[in-house]
């Protein structure tokens, strides 16, 4: 495969992760697609898929062995991405896949602490 053809692919798997083509992605990945793929800022599939808000996308990736605690170049996590954007399906999905509510900066824990979500705090410690 050339080069122009691989920068190809990584693109049409960051798209699909953004628009949460979960079959696409699949397909992707079954193509040779590093399920770990990330962009120059760090920013993996599943961390784009998360953040997108695209549980059933996530589940693919997760189901492929995508590593849900990978933070980006910024520290962010998938979970506390998902968290600061409300996506309670993509959080438990996330944390379904292993996701450390604890890692992070911020981290899953000290985003739901600043938004007051009460419920997600408490269902981190009981996955920690």
């Amino acid at each position: 495969m050339s080069d122009d053809e691989l920068i190809d692919l990584a693109h049409r798997a960051f798209a699909a992760a953004r628009a949460g083509a979960a079959e696409d992605l699949a397909a992707l990945i079954n193509q040779g697609v590093p399920v770990n793929l990330h962009n120059e800022v760090g920013d993996t599939l599943v961390m784009l898929a998360a953040y997108h808000g695209h549980a059933p996308a996530v589940a693919v990736l997760v189901g492929r062995g995508a590593d849900v605690n990978r933070a980006n170049d910024k520290g962010q996590t998938p979970l506390a991405g998902a968290v600061f954007k409300g996506q309670d399906e993509v959080v438990k999905a996330l944390l379904d896949g292993g996701a450390d509510p604890f890692t992070g900066t911020p981290s899953a824990v000290d985003t739901a602490r600043m938004f007051g979500r009460l419920e997600l705090l408490a269902l981190f410690e009981r996955k920690g």
